[in-house]
């Protein structure tokens, strides 16, 4: 009898423990991959009318952020963000896709939260902005890291992983 019950409490035991999950597996799985080139882009810097192109950022790594102020898990990664702007900001550059359609909630959340980076939106929405179908993001946030040639060397939704790639550079 002993030898049934100490197998079968085991395998209840191991079923509940919780289980870390590499979110990348589900929601990162559709971003362009590592060695693709990045595509085109033009969007206007949220905080002016000036307009940002892929050729503007190229050569130099860089890290692309599509994010959101209304997406929570987006908020919860911006003290990690920050921080790594601090880290790797004099030798890569940071720019924010936001993917908000009120540039005055916008305008005010940088400005609470100090984020010093540039950003850009044409403030039409997740769904509506074609710069997400492009890079193809279906999850924020979502994380490239870009090598000064425009090719992905990284794709997540995980700031440790963009962390580690950094730190790799």
């Amino acid at each position: 009898m002993k030898r049934f019950i100490l197998p079968a409490l085991a395998a209840i035991v191991l079923s509940c423990a919780p289980r870390v999950k590499d979110a990348d597996s589900e929601y990162a799985k559709d971003l362009i991959k590592p060695g693709e080139a990045i595509p085109e882009f033009s969007i206007p810097a949220a905080q002016d009318s000036t307009v940002c192109t892929k050729a503007d950022v190229a050569g130099a790594y860089l890290v692309l952020d599509f994010w959101a102020t209304w997406c929570p898990d987006c908020r919860a990664d911006v003290p990690a963000m920050k921080e790594l702007y601090a880290e790797f900001g004099d030798k890569v550059r940071f720019v924010g896709i936001s993917f908000d359609t009120d540039k005055e909630a916008l305008d005010k959340y940088l400005a609470e939260n100090e984020i010093a980076w540039l950003q850009l939106s044409d403030f039409a929405g997740k769904k509506e902005s074609s710069i997400g179908e492009d890079f193809h993001v279906k999850w924020i946030p979502s994380m490239y890291l870009v090598d000064p040639d425009g090719n992905v060397v990284l794709g997540t939704v995980m700031v440790d992983k963009l962390r580690a790639a950094l730190e790799k550079l």
